[in-house]
């Protein structure tokens, strides 16, 4: 095995080789490292982490708490090298993805077991594979995480194997005739869940063969009495099968060849299952379609359904979704699985709301179901209103469900509902039926896309598990490439069923390819192109024309203003149009005005517009460098802008407001992908004037997240700079660049940027860039050993942002001073240049930048030996960093109090004192955690 192992059944862990646990922390950061291992090697989103750390409301700095924790989780793999072992941990636009081997995994070692058991293996070889497969638990599955429900669900899957390997295991033990240890493997299962009734029922199977029939029967009264008190219910098949068998007389031969039966053909039902209700008349009606075959999962929304139709008399039910998403499908199953609980019948219509043919007359379809319940022609109710009334009475006496497919709106399907209280509704429609809630009550159940495992297992049913066995990365490729739409799914699945030759990955490989994703997902007149196509026709008009605008959109996420700018209309109207979208299911309502487009639905979107729409485009653009320079100044307040708007750039009528830093740092995080779409699309277009600003106003992530990948995207923001011929915007992003590639230990391609850097702002008459370009060159040369020109760059700096009145770029220059000074052993003039600083950085300026000021004048007072006033300060240092959720700036002024309290631990080379730089730091304040602190100033 490899130098580390990932546990997860039982106390989420990880160990070396030894078994020696690494130091995770608190039960949130095991708890984000529980969600990547029950995804692994798939991108998990932020939001669906955030929900996971925090079972209530999560604070107002959760994303910013939640990157710490990743950077943590990253620091102790680097530590302990993981790496080498293929362990990695991604950041892929608002996600974040834990690849790694899977035999690393317990749970995955778990599964290989179980996978091999059922390959078939003889009786002793499965009794050892299961016992060490077994022998992986220590306690429940993700224990030691924050309790909630984004882990419950994978902890309960895993439960049920293990509940699963033990029964496997007890019919071992039964097949080598060791009936005692059956039961006793049985036993303890049985007193933990005394309501599990197939693992009842092979506990009193084994009791007998063992010898104890009086046990046997005891355990089957035992468990029939808490079934009637617990739930109200008699005992399901599987139990009382097992009772009549203790009762023959032949228990010892019969019985048991009677259960192995029962076991190898898989007849066990369900936990819960009934045994079916009485079959209704003769003349019930059954309009049921056939059951869908390839049927996946949906259990929570099965769930619902059974929930929900059992809460309250005469139950209406709408289940509403985007086209493709599988609502027929999941009804007309639900209906079949329920249907013993329907003695009276089932009616099903299809009223053709959202189909190629006209939407289906209500009273048309009450004729047919009259016809179905019995009423001959010659005596049909001639006017809508005594075909309502007919068939309100003939259903007010059954047990009957009425199942209404592709409605399209409320007023279709109101006089479609039955009378009486003991008839189910189920409604299904790509509208959300808001009208149906409001004077019916109905219930509304969403239907969403499938989960990542659901929609591979779809692929497996259609193509058989041999073919995504075969290439499981390739098949987990192409479901996300479907969006999770099982129409989707099926299409490219048909796609690749007529031609085997092709394969999963080279077919993933076509449909990544944005251009031709539509025309692949198409089979004859069955396509995803074509099921938007029919949604978008029934849209009102204001619907359907800011559609037609959504083209040029390179994200998922739109909000009013956005749509406003495409659109070119005012945000109302915007809020309008996207409110009738999300009721059609186009898009989907995240918050106040806010929505996300699927891909697919996206990808549509384009479509109707191949060229994009260039005025459309121009505006989205201007739009989104407004929206920059407002979170720039809201995670830098007090800051200087590093540019404005291109000229000629129109005003948008509505930008997005950041409440404070937090907020626009995840806002960054989360639209880095988008951001990264509207740079490219606006190179390809020509418009290197907006495309170098949507670089460089991501300055606020780039520093905060340093490491994170940012070199092409600076190369590709500089060179659209040189192409526009702004000297400024090319000394900026040479500086930007510059600082990443000293930042990533790349000095000598760093410097030959930065030295370029100050030169191109003079060039440009660009003062203010000119002395961040020279504080940047400062910087990267003293961390590679420069101890003479740095502190003449700095003092150049601070002269020219002092003459220009640049607050900000200021304090910058007094904090780099400070802690060049402190590095040459000039501690009082560091102390000075400290405490200049910190009078500049008051409020507006981002909290993390007096941190790392106060930090560094408690540093020069203690080395000057006023230490009092440095542990004072480092105090006050801690307190913000910790009021600003600003952890590594916390961490490192509580490094220097333990420094200054045990002086051994970091003795400087002049008096004893602290030095920075000393060995009880590694250095990541120098650079690393000084930049993330926001204290470098962009270009």
């Amino acid at each position: 095995m490899g130098f580390v192992q990932f546990r997860v059944l039982g106390p989420v862990c990880v160990t070396t080789a030894g078994g020696v646990p690494l130091p995770l922390g608190p039960a949130k950061r095991r708890s984000l490292l529980a969600m990547l291992l029950a995804h692994p090697n798939t991108p998990v989103g932020v939001e669906r982490l955030t929900e996971a750390l925090w079972d209530e409301e999560p604070p107002k700095h959760a994303r910013t708490v939640l990157q710490g924790h990743v950077s943590r989780l990253r620091a102790v793999f680097a530590q302990h090298g993981a790496a080498a072992h293929g362990v990695e941990l991604l950041t892929q636009g608002a996600a974040y993805r834990l690849c790694l081997p899977g035999e690393l995994v317990d749970a995955h070692r778990f599964e290989e077991s179980l996978r091999l058991v059922r390959q078939g293996s003889d009786p002793a070889q499965t009794v050892a594979v299961l016992r060490a497969a077994l022998g992986l638990w220590k306690g429940p599955a993700f224990a030691g995480t924050v309790h909630g429900a984004p882990l419950e669900a994978p902890a309960h899957a895993l439960e049920e194997l293990r509940l699963a390997a033990v029964e496997t295991l007890a019919r071992a033990y039964g097949h080598l005739g060791d009936h005692g240890a059956a039961a006793s493997v049985l036993h303890a299962e049985a007193a933990a869940h005394p309501l599990r009734e197939q693992l009842v029922a092979q506990l009193m199977l084994a009791l007998a063969r063992a010898g104890r029939q009086a046990d046997a029967l005891d355990r089957y009264h035992r468990t029939r009495k808490l079934l009637a008190d617990e739930m109200g219910v008699g005992p399901a098949a599987v139990l009382t099968d097992a009772y009549r068998t203790l009762l023959r007389t032949d228990a010892d031969t019969h019985a048991h060849a009677h259960a192995d039966a029962r076991a190898a053909a898989g007849t066990v039902r369900p936990a819960g299952a009934r045994q079916p209700a009485v079959a209704g008349p003769a003349d019930a009606p059954q309009l049921l379609p056939r059951r869908p075959r390839g049927f996946i999962a949906r259990q929570d929304e099965l769930a619902t359904l059974d929930r929900v139709t059992a809460a309250a008399a005469g139950p209406v039910v709408t289940l509403t979704g985007s086209a493709g998403v599988g609502k027929t499908a999941l009804a007309v199953h639900w209906a079949h699985r329920r249907r013993a609980d329907f003695p009276g019948g089932t009616l099903f219509a299809d009223l053709c709301g959202f189909s190629p043919t006209p939407a289906r007359d209500p009273c048309a379809v009450l004729r047919e179901f009259l016809l179905a319940l019995g009423v001959p022609v010659e005596r049909m109710p001639g006017s809508p209103a005594a075909l309502g009334a007919r068939y309100r009475e003939l259903t007010a006496g059954r047990r009957l469900l009425v199942l209404l497919d592709n409605a399209a709106d409320s007023e279709q399907i109101r006089p479609l509902l039955p009378g009486g209280d003991e008839c189910v509704t189920l409604v299904t429609s790509r509208d959300r039926l808001d009208g149906l809630v409001a004077t019916d009550a109905a219930r509304p159940v969403a239907v969403g896309a499938l989960p990542a495992a659901d929609s591979t297992a779809l692929l497996a049913a259609v193509l058989g598990p041999e073919a995504v066995a075969a290439e499981p990365e390739a098949a987990a490729r192409l479901a996300g490439l479907c969006d999770g739409l099982p129409l989707a799914l099926r299409v490219a699945a048909a796609r690749l069923a007529t031609r085997p030759h092709r394969g999963l990955a080279s077919f993933a490989g076509e449909l990544a390819d944005e251009q031709h994703r539509l025309d692949l997902l198409k089979a004859e007149d069955t396509g995803v192109a074509a099921a938007l196509g029919l949604s978008l026709r029934q849209l009102p008009e204001p619907a359907r024309r800011l559609f037609h605008h959504l083209g040029p959109l390179t994200g998922a996420a739109l909000d009013t203003g956005t749509a406003a700018a495409l659109a070119d209309c005012t945000p109302s109207r915007a809020a309008q149009a996207l409110d009738q979208l999300a009721a059609a299911q186009l898009v989907v309502e995240t918050g106040p005005r806010a929505y996300v487009l699927h891909d697919l639905v996206r990808l549509y979107a384009r479509s109707l517009a191949p060229d994009h729409e260039p005025a459309g485009l121009l505006r989205l653009l201007d739009h989104w460098v407004q929206t920059l320079l407002a979170a720039c100044a809201a995670a830098e307040p007090g800051g200087e802008p590093c540019c404005g708007p291109a000229p000629g750039a129109r005003r948008s009528a509505e930008i997005r407001r950041f409440g404070d830093r937090a907020g626009a740092l995840a806002w960054y995080s989360a639209e880095r992908g988008t951001l990264r779409g509207a740079f490219e699309a606006a190179v390809a277009a020509g418009l290197h004037d907006r495309a170098w600003r949507l670089v460089l106003l991501q300055w606020p992530l780039i520093v905060w997240q340093v490491r994170d990948g940012w070199v092409p995207l600076l190369e590709q923001g500089l060179a659209s700079a040189e192409l526009d011929g702004d000297p400024a915007a090319q000394s900026r992003a040479s500086a930007l660049l510059g600082w990443v590639l000293s930042e990533e230990g790349r000095p000598e391609e760093a410097l030959a940027r930065l030295e370029r850097a100050p030169g191109l702002a003079v060039l440009a008459g660009d003062l203010a860039g000119e002395a961040v370009a020279r504080i940047n060159l400062a910087v990267a040369l003293a961390r590679h050993g420069d101890r003479e020109r740095p502190g003449g760059l700095l003092a150049e700096a601070l002269a020219l942002a002092e003459r220009e009145g640049l607050t900000e770029t200021a304090t910058l220059a007094h904090q780099h001073l400070a802690q060049h000074l402190l590095s040459v052993g000039a501690a009082d003039d560091a102390a000075e240049h400290a405490a200049r600083g910190l009078a500049l950085a008051a409020p507006p300026l981002a909290a993390p930048r007096r941190v790392v000021l106060r930090t560094l004048h408690a540093e020069a007072l203690a080395a000057v030996g006023r230490t009092g006033e440095a542990v004072r300060h480092l105090r006050e240092a801690v307190r913000e960093a910790r009021a600003s959720a600003y952890e590594e700036g916390e961490a490192a002024a509580r490094a220097a109090l333990d420094g200054l309290a045990r002086p051994d631990r970091a003795r400087g080379p002049a008096n004893g004192l602290y030095v920075p730089g000393s060995d009880h730091r590694t250095g990541r304040y120098r650079g690393e955690v000084t930049a993330s602190s926001a204290s470098w100033r962009s270009p």
